[in-house]
């Protein structure tokens, strides 16, 4: 009997040679009693056409073994664009214009580029650690790589990262919903809807919880489109701002008097210089707050938790779709923090705050396209918390119960727990500043550089360590340990000073 041509063999379980693995720990996949899967192993090496293959991760839980049984991805390249987008996007993008004003023009953009670049460069060790390493979850290719440290290592990153990228949302819901209230009431004698602690947990249980307890992440696209619109209305009025906003700023007298004690006292200012000169743009700044520019950046670039989830819920997905998704995705961000960061800062200079919308309601006390882009940001930031917390409830399910089926009650209870402590730390935590500068310093480091990097070396073996692509995960993988330990350092030293 003829046997098939190797198109043929491949066209018949509908699989592409580019997602098609030759790594030798595939071989660990059989499954004779599912023969129309095709195993992982395979003499083809990564080409680009659309995968539909199985991955049949093997995790060892004592002696039993599941398989994770593959599902065709119903999610478009627009939609997939739409929720990587708003996963990149946060509320960092309030501070950007802080953290250009403590290391000026040039060496923002220089930190900016290489961040994105980077976190681009992550995203490509891990779709292709996905596809050698037969896994689409950040803690099954962990512990794949080094068994349950490698995954419990995943599942603290993610789960970290993610929880202070969900707090900085609620932050903004607890600080800018009550002046909003209060903007539409014309003042406020300490009810409970003008109280922030309320608002937020209002705000949770109402409009996040119910998107939250969707199954798939795809449903989200149209909310994390509305979202985007809304962060980029909000970039539209900071550039006209910037047109309409003197400098020297018009402060009242008060608010003088206060600057020119402040100016007194030049240690009490963190380096920030509240005089005309003030108005002329620098573009390169060191002071004590310029440590905080990396771990802030990175923290704004981390999105790779989110990255495996959409690549499996991608239509006709590939990896060179998924990277086509991750490249629009990281222009896009790239294009607005930038745009952001620079018109804040030409804006204000000096005077510029961490949190840039405080910074305009000095200026104008009640101006109605303020008050449009506070709700227009907090919008965008509500409907991200939902998009933030997926990843966090995966790494809980793959860390407590992977080999269980489905279950509503446990998905319930999981997003309940995870909602309601996030509230509570945005409740009794007064200011969380410090948490997001060990949070970009460790967590992010560790999901941009160190893991993608790792789980690299290790699991993709048709590569030798000689090879350019070894010798680049190796380098890669010094230079996160270097940033993160680099950072922590610097920021310990600024909060023993």
């Amino acid at each position: 009997m003829k046997q098939p041509s190797t198109k043929t063999e491949m066209s018949r379980f509908n699989i592409s040679p580019e997602d098609d693995s030759s790594s030798s720990n595939s071989q660990e996949y059989p499954y004779p009693d599912c023969p129309k899967k095709v195993p992982l192993c395979s003499q083809y090496a990564d080409m680009d056409a659309a995968e539909n293959q199985n991955f049949l991760p093997e995790l060892n839980l004592g002696k039993k073994k599941y398989e994770t049984e593959y599902h065709e991805g119903n999610t478009s390249f627009g939609m997939s664009v739409f929720n990587l987008s708003n996963a990149i996007m946060g509320s960092g993008i309030l501070g950007l214009s802080y953290a250009m004003a403590n290391t000026g023009i040039a060496l923002f953009v220089i930190l900016l580029v290489a961040v994105a670049i980077f976190s681009l460069y992550s995203v490509h060790l891990l779709l292709k650690t996905a596809n050698e390493g037969g896994a689409l979850v950040y803690e099954q290719l962990g512990y794949k790589a080094f068994g349950m440290p490698g995954k419990l290592a995943a599942s603290c990153s993610i789960t970290m990262q993610n929880i202070g990228a969900m707090s900085s949302y609620l932050y903004i819901v607890k600080y800018e919903l009550p002046i909003v209230i209060q903007a539409f009431l014309g003042g406020s004698n300490g009810e409970w809807y003008t109280n922030g602690d309320y608002l937020v947990l209002l705000v949770s249980f109402v409009i996040i919880l119910p998107l939250s307890l969707l199954r798939n992440l795809g449903y989200l696209g149209y909310t994390s489109g509305l979202s985007l619109l809304c962060m980029v209305f909000f970039l539209i009025v900071v550039i006209i701002k910037k047109f309409q906003i003197p400098c020297p700023l018009p402060l009242d007298e008060a608010l003088n008097d206060t600057l020119k004690v402040l100016n007194a006292n030049h240690s009490q200012l963190n380096a920030t210089d509240y005089s005309e000169s003030a108005c002329t743009p620098k573009y390169f700044v060191f002071n004590s707050q310029t440590v905080y520019a990396v771990p802030i950046l990175t923290f704004a670039f981390v999105c790779h938790p989110s990255i495996l989830p959409m690549y499996e819920e991608l239509k006709d997905r590939s990896r060179k779709k998924m990277q086509g998704v991750a490249n629009v995705s990281f222009l896009a961000m790239f294009i607005m923090y930038l745009l952001a960061a620079l018109f804040g800062y030409l804006t204000f200079n000096a005077h510029v705050e961490p949190e840039m919308l405080h910074t305009y309601s000095k200026v104008f006390k009640a101006d109605v396209v303020l008050l449009i882009v506070r709700l227009a940001v907090l919008a965008a930031v509500t409907l991200t918390v939902p998009v933030v917390l997926f990843p966090i409830r995966t790494s809980v399910n793959q860390l407590l119960c992977a080999s269980k089926d489905f279950s509503w009650i446990r998905h319930c209870v999981i997003t309940l727990v995870l909602l309601g402590a996030t509230n509570a730390l945005v409740i009794f935590v007064p200011t969380i500043r410090d948490i997001f500068g060990f949070i970009g310093a460790s967590a992010a480091a560790m999901l941009i550089f160190i893991l993608p990097s790792a789980f690299y070396i290790k699991l993709v073996k048709k590569e030798s360590m000689k090879s350019v692509q070894k010798i680049g995960a190796t380098a890669f993988l010094l230079c996160g340990v270097l940033v993160m330990s680099g950072s922590m350092t610097l920021i310990i030293l600024d909060w023993i000073q």
